[in-house]
């Protein structure tokens, strides 16, 4: 199915697992395909910018209901206390072994080799999303899955989180199914 995916619905994707990932939360769900969805080159962006909805906006709402599993302040507090400014190590860190890096156990392979990173799974949820995405495309007969197609996924599943906050924050869902569909 992913072969189908244009370039933007392959980054929709990827975000989605990345903001998983530095949410620390174990799966991505739909509210992490939202995120996806939200990054600034996507189609779907605009088009849910007009109704109110932003990137900052769903994240915020994600820690509201997960919970913030990032960790606290209070280490980092400590830390500058003495001089050590966290943030610039968790910089450096990252961008020499990826995102998310100190936030993941260490982990070997089957032959016992040191691999970096977490695969953050879709959950059940999210693969609908994804599984209605190429319904959504077939159904127009388009030959690729674009991230608006994404969307229209989000608003068919209806009942993950991410169409919750959605409908939660006074989006009307069959009329942004709507827009989308004349966006396609």
């Amino acid at each position: 199915m992913f072969e189908r995916f244009t370039d933007d619905a392959r980054q929709v994707v990827k975000h989605a697992v990345e903001q998983a990932r530095e949410l620390r939360h174990r799966q991505a769900g739909t509210e992490h395909v939202l995120l996806g969805l939200l990054t600034p080159q996507t189609s779907s962006a605009r088009l849910l910018a007009a109704h109110g909805i932003d990137h900052a906006r769903v994240r915020a709402e994600i820690v509201r209901r997960h919970g913030d599993l990032t960790g606290g302040d209070i280490d980092a507090e400590a830390l500058e206390a003495i001089g050590i400014d966290l943030s610039a190590v968790r910089e450096k860190v990252e961008g020499v072994f990826g995102p998310g890096a100190l936030d993941r156990a260490p982990q070997r392979d089957r032959r016992g080799v040191l691999v970096s990173g977490r695969r953050v799974p879709f959950g059940p949820r999210a693969r609908k999303v994804l599984e209605l995405s190429l319904r959504e495309a077939l159904a127009m007969k388009s030959r690729s899955i674009r991230d608006g197609h994404i969307l229209l996924g989000v608003i068919r599943e209806g009942e993950g989180m991410g169409a919750r906050i959605l409908a939660d924050a006074g989006v009307d869902l069959p009329a942004l199914r709507v827009e989308v569909m004349s966006s396609l």
